[in-house]
Protein backbone atom coordinates (compact mmCIF):
# COMPACT_ATOMS: atom_id res chain seq x y z
CA UNK A 1 0.00 0.00 0.00
CA UNK A 2 1.57 3.45 -1.33
CA UNK A 3 2.49 5.63 1.94
CA UNK A 4 0.41 8.85 2.25
CA UNK A 5 -0.72 11.43 4.85
CA UNK A 6 -4.30 11.85 6.07
CA UNK A 7 -5.04 15.38 8.07
CA UNK A 8 -6.85 15.02 11.54
CA UNK A 9 -6.33 18.49 12.32
CA UNK A 10 -5.74 21.31 9.52
CA UNK A 11 -5.06 24.07 11.70
CA UNK A 12 -6.00 27.84 10.67
CA UNK A 13 -4.50 27.81 7.33
CA UNK A 14 -2.72 24.43 5.66
CA UNK A 15 -1.74 24.31 2.05
CA UNK A 16 0.14 22.21 -0.22
CA UNK A 17 3.22 24.55 -1.66
CA UNK A 18 6.32 23.82 -3.68
CA UNK A 19 8.33 26.11 -5.59
CA UNK A 20 5.17 27.64 -7.43
CA UNK A 21 3.79 28.12 -11.13
CA UNK A 22 5.84 30.55 -12.84
CA UNK A 23 5.40 31.57 -16.79
CA UNK A 24 1.96 31.96 -16.43
CA UNK A 25 1.68 36.13 -15.28
CA UNK A 26 0.30 36.52 -19.09
CA UNK A 27 -2.77 34.54 -18.27
CA UNK A 28 -3.69 36.10 -15.04
CA UNK A 29 -1.71 33.19 -12.94
CA UNK A 30 -0.50 34.43 -9.71
CA UNK A 31 3.12 32.41 -8.82
CA UNK A 32 1.72 30.54 -5.63
CA UNK A 33 4.21 28.54 -3.89
CA UNK A 34 5.95 28.40 -0.44
CA UNK A 35 5.92 31.85 0.98
CA UNK A 36 8.98 30.59 2.97
CA UNK A 37 11.48 29.37 0.30
CA UNK A 38 14.63 28.86 2.10
CA UNK A 39 12.47 27.21 5.01
CA UNK A 40 11.00 25.05 2.59
CA UNK A 41 14.25 23.71 0.86
CA UNK A 42 16.39 22.87 3.76
CA UNK A 43 13.29 20.80 5.05
CA UNK A 44 13.09 18.97 2.35
CA UNK A 45 17.07 18.60 2.04
CA UNK A 46 16.86 17.24 5.52
CA UNK A 47 14.43 14.25 4.26
CA UNK A 48 16.34 13.41 0.95
CA UNK A 49 13.97 15.17 -0.96
CA UNK A 50 14.30 17.20 -4.52
CA UNK A 51 14.44 21.04 -3.62
CA UNK A 52 11.26 21.27 -5.26
CA UNK A 53 9.42 18.42 -3.72
CA UNK A 54 5.82 20.37 -2.13
CA UNK A 55 5.40 20.41 1.52
CA UNK A 56 2.77 21.64 3.93
CA UNK A 57 2.63 25.15 4.78
CA UNK A 58 0.78 25.85 8.45
CA UNK A 59 -0.08 29.31 9.74
CA UNK A 60 0.47 30.24 13.24
CA UNK A 61 -1.50 26.81 14.81
CA UNK A 62 0.39 24.15 13.22
CA UNK A 63 -1.68 20.81 12.44
CA UNK A 64 -1.57 16.98 13.02
CA UNK A 65 -1.59 14.75 9.96
CA UNK A 66 -1.68 10.85 10.27
CA UNK A 67 0.37 8.66 8.05
CA UNK A 68 -1.19 6.20 6.04
CA UNK A 69 0.57 2.76 4.38
CA UNK A 70 2.46 0.30 5.50
CA UNK A 71 5.46 1.53 5.69
CA UNK A 72 7.34 4.49 8.18
CA UNK A 73 7.79 8.18 6.69
CA UNK A 74 10.44 9.96 7.31
CA UNK A 75 9.40 13.68 8.30
CA UNK A 76 10.71 17.43 9.27
CA UNK A 77 8.90 20.07 10.95
CA UNK A 78 10.97 23.34 10.50
CA UNK A 79 9.88 27.24 9.65
CA UNK A 80 8.08 28.45 12.57
CA UNK A 81 9.20 26.89 15.63
CA UNK A 82 6.84 24.78 17.30
CA UNK A 83 6.38 21.88 19.52
CA UNK A 84 6.43 18.48 17.62
CA UNK A 85 4.72 15.16 18.76
CA UNK A 86 4.26 11.62 17.28
CA UNK A 87 1.21 9.79 18.27
CA UNK A 88 1.69 12.72 22.10
CA UNK A 89 5.19 11.96 22.57
CA UNK A 90 7.66 14.43 22.05
CA UNK A 91 10.11 14.74 18.95
CA UNK A 92 12.34 16.87 18.04
CA UNK A 93 11.66 20.09 15.42
CA UNK A 94 13.77 21.02 12.54
CA UNK A 95 15.88 17.61 12.30
CA UNK A 96 14.57 14.45 10.64
CA UNK A 97 11.99 11.90 13.06
CA UNK A 98 10.69 8.84 11.62
CA UNK A 99 6.87 8.39 11.75
CA UNK A 100 5.32 4.65 12.06
CA UNK A 101 2.34 3.68 10.10
CA UNK A 102 -0.98 4.87 11.84
CA UNK A 103 1.11 7.33 14.10
CA UNK A 104 -0.13 10.89 13.98
CA UNK A 105 2.74 13.76 13.77
CA UNK A 106 1.35 17.12 15.16
CA UNK A 107 3.42 20.73 14.85
CA UNK A 108 1.35 22.77 17.49
CA UNK A 109 1.07 26.47 18.01
CA UNK A 110 3.81 28.65 16.66
CA UNK A 111 5.73 29.92 19.05
CA UNK A 112 8.26 32.57 17.12
CA UNK A 113 7.27 33.16 13.50
CA UNK A 114 4.01 32.68 12.09
CA UNK A 115 4.42 29.67 9.08
CA UNK A 116 5.36 26.23 9.63
CA UNK A 117 6.88 24.15 6.87
CA UNK A 118 6.07 19.83 7.04
CA UNK A 119 8.19 17.80 4.64
CA UNK A 120 7.76 14.41 4.07
CA UNK A 121 10.18 12.34 2.34
CA UNK A 122 9.01 11.48 -1.18
CA UNK A 123 7.05 14.67 -1.34
CA UNK A 124 3.48 15.09 -1.62
CA UNK A 125 2.62 14.14 -4.94
CA UNK A 126 -1.52 15.75 -5.55
CA UNK A 127 -2.12 16.50 -9.23
CA UNK A 128 0.22 18.72 -10.69
CA UNK A 129 -2.34 22.30 -12.27
CA UNK A 130 0.41 23.61 -14.63
CA UNK A 131 3.36 22.41 -13.88
CA UNK A 132 2.74 23.16 -9.71
CA UNK A 133 0.94 21.35 -6.80
CA UNK A 134 0.73 24.42 -5.06
CA UNK A 135 -2.76 26.09 -3.85
CA UNK A 136 -3.37 28.96 -5.03
CA UNK A 137 -5.78 31.28 -2.65
CA UNK A 138 -6.21 34.25 -5.25
CA UNK A 139 -7.08 31.75 -7.97
CA UNK A 140 -8.05 29.04 -6.50
CA UNK A 141 -5.99 26.45 -8.86
CA UNK A 142 -4.10 23.49 -7.20
CA UNK A 143 -4.74 21.56 -3.82
CA UNK A 144 -7.24 23.15 -1.76
CA UNK A 145 -7.06 24.45 1.60
CA UNK A 146 -6.62 21.06 3.80
CA UNK A 147 -9.85 20.11 5.61
CA UNK A 148 -9.86 17.31 8.70
CA UNK A 149 -9.92 13.85 6.47
CA UNK A 150 -7.82 14.83 3.67
CA UNK A 151 -5.86 12.26 2.46
CA UNK A 152 -2.48 13.65 -0.11
CA UNK A 153 -0.58 11.13 -1.63
CA UNK A 154 3.62 10.57 -0.88
CA UNK A 155 5.74 9.75 -3.63
CA UNK A 156 8.60 7.73 -3.27
CA UNK A 157 11.54 8.57 -1.38
CA UNK A 158 14.78 8.47 -3.55
CA UNK A 159 17.63 9.76 -1.58
CA UNK A 160 19.20 9.64 1.49
CA UNK A 161 18.66 12.31 3.98
CA UNK A 162 21.39 15.37 4.40
CA UNK A 163 24.04 14.37 7.25
CA UNK A 164 24.84 17.54 7.99
CA UNK A 165 23.21 20.18 9.85
CA UNK A 166 22.59 23.65 8.76
CA UNK A 167 21.12 26.08 10.75
CA UNK A 168 17.15 27.13 10.34
CA UNK A 169 16.37 31.01 8.55
CA UNK A 170 15.70 33.10 11.86
CA UNK A 171 12.55 34.83 12.73
CA UNK A 172 12.67 38.57 12.83
CA UNK A 173 11.78 40.47 15.65
CA UNK A 174 11.73 43.53 13.26
CA UNK A 175 11.64 43.23 9.27
CA UNK A 176 13.78 45.08 7.64
CA UNK A 177 12.76 45.33 4.18
CA UNK A 178 14.87 46.78 1.18
CA UNK A 179 13.06 48.63 -1.52
CA UNK A 180 13.56 49.70 -4.76
CA UNK A 181 11.99 52.91 -5.82
CA UNK A 182 9.11 53.29 -8.93
CA UNK A 183 7.59 52.72 -10.99
CA UNK A 184 5.03 55.32 -9.42
CA UNK A 185 6.95 57.04 -6.70
CA UNK A 186 5.92 60.15 -8.91
CA UNK A 187 2.35 59.67 -7.66
CA UNK A 188 3.70 60.60 -4.22
CA UNK A 189 4.55 63.59 -2.24
CA UNK A 190 8.25 64.05 -1.46
CA UNK A 191 7.36 64.20 2.27
CA UNK A 192 5.38 60.75 2.08
CA UNK A 193 8.31 58.84 0.45
CA UNK A 194 10.39 60.29 3.43
CA UNK A 195 8.09 58.70 5.64
CA UNK A 196 7.92 55.57 3.50
CA UNK A 197 11.46 55.13 4.66
CA UNK A 198 12.31 56.86 7.69
CA UNK A 199 8.95 55.81 9.58
CA UNK A 200 8.16 52.31 11.74
CA UNK A 201 5.13 50.21 9.99
CA UNK A 202 3.85 46.94 11.84
CA UNK A 203 2.38 44.23 10.25
CA UNK A 204 -1.04 44.43 10.21
CA UNK A 205 -3.30 41.11 11.28
CA UNK A 206 -4.97 41.51 7.67
CA UNK A 207 -1.91 39.88 6.23
CA UNK A 208 -2.45 37.00 4.13
CA UNK A 209 -0.59 34.49 1.36
CA UNK A 210 -1.83 37.67 -0.88
CA UNK A 211 0.19 40.68 0.64
CA UNK A 212 1.15 42.18 3.58
CA UNK A 213 -0.69 44.82 4.97
CA UNK A 214 0.91 47.43 7.44
CA UNK A 215 -0.26 50.19 9.65
CA UNK A 216 1.74 52.75 10.49
CA UNK A 217 1.40 56.59 8.79
CA UNK A 218 -0.74 56.91 5.37
CA UNK A 219 1.51 57.80 2.19
CA UNK A 220 0.29 61.13 0.88
CA UNK A 221 -0.28 61.53 -2.80
CA UNK A 222 0.86 64.12 -4.99
CA UNK A 223 -1.44 63.47 -7.94
CA UNK A 224 -5.37 62.17 -8.17
CA UNK A 225 -7.00 59.80 -10.11
CA UNK A 226 -6.34 55.98 -10.71
CA UNK A 227 -3.97 54.08 -12.87
CA UNK A 228 -5.32 51.83 -15.78
CA UNK A 229 -4.36 48.26 -14.49
CA UNK A 230 -0.50 47.08 -15.38
CA UNK A 231 1.64 44.56 -14.12
CA UNK A 232 2.34 43.49 -10.68
CA UNK A 233 5.72 42.02 -9.32
CA UNK A 234 6.69 39.79 -6.23
CA UNK A 235 7.33 42.49 -3.85
CA UNK A 236 5.76 45.16 -5.45
CA UNK A 237 4.71 47.95 -2.97
CA UNK A 238 1.14 49.05 -3.43
CA UNK A 239 -0.90 52.01 -2.04
CA UNK A 240 -4.46 50.93 -1.95
CA UNK A 241 -6.66 54.49 -1.03
CA UNK A 242 -5.74 54.43 2.50
CA UNK A 243 -2.54 55.09 2.36
CA UNK A 244 -0.76 52.45 4.16
CA UNK A 245 1.62 50.43 1.82
CA UNK A 246 0.80 46.94 1.01
CA UNK A 247 3.90 44.28 0.07
CA UNK A 248 2.50 41.61 -2.59
CA UNK A 249 3.18 38.37 -1.45
CA UNK A 250 3.01 34.98 -3.70
CA UNK A 251 -0.44 34.72 -4.54
CA UNK A 252 -0.68 38.54 -5.29
CA UNK A 253 -2.45 39.40 -8.91
CA UNK A 254 -0.76 40.19 -11.69
CA UNK A 255 -2.10 43.23 -12.58
CA UNK A 256 -3.61 46.25 -10.42
CA UNK A 257 -4.68 50.00 -10.77
CA UNK A 258 -3.08 51.20 -7.62
CA UNK A 259 0.26 53.02 -7.94
CA UNK A 260 3.64 51.06 -6.99
CA UNK A 261 5.33 53.13 -5.09
CA UNK A 262 8.68 50.19 -4.98
CA UNK A 263 9.65 46.42 -4.76
CA UNK A 264 11.02 45.05 -2.18
CA UNK A 265 13.99 42.73 -2.81
CA UNK A 266 12.72 38.94 -3.43
CA UNK A 267 15.62 37.90 -0.93
CA UNK A 268 13.66 39.57 2.07
CA UNK A 269 10.22 38.14 1.43
CA UNK A 270 11.22 35.19 3.46
CA UNK A 271 11.55 37.16 6.64
CA UNK A 272 7.57 38.73 5.79
CA UNK A 273 6.48 35.10 5.47
CA UNK A 274 7.64 34.44 9.10
CA UNK A 275 6.62 38.39 10.63
CA UNK A 276 3.90 37.95 12.90
CA UNK A 277 1.10 40.41 13.26
CA UNK A 278 2.57 43.51 15.39
CA UNK A 279 6.11 43.24 14.18
CA UNK A 280 7.37 46.40 13.25
CA UNK A 281 8.55 46.90 9.64
CA UNK A 282 11.12 49.15 8.19
CA UNK A 283 11.32 49.80 4.27
CA UNK A 284 14.69 51.37 3.76
CA UNK A 285 16.48 52.12 0.31
CA UNK A 286 18.45 49.21 -1.49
Amino acid sequence: MSAGIEVVRAGALTTVQDEGRTGWAHLGVPRAGALDGPARRLANRLVGNARDAAVLETTLTGCAVRVTGDRPVLAVVGGAGCPVTVDGRPAPWGAPVRVPPGAVLEAGPAVHGLRGYLAFAGGLVPEPVLGSRSADLLSGLGPPVLREGDLLPLGPACAAPAADTVPWPGVPTELVLPLYPGPRDGWFTHGALRTLTSAVYRVSERSNRIGLRTEGPALARARDGELPSEGMVLGAVQVPPDGLPVVFLNDHPTTGGYPVVGVVAESALAGAAQAAPGTPVRFVRA
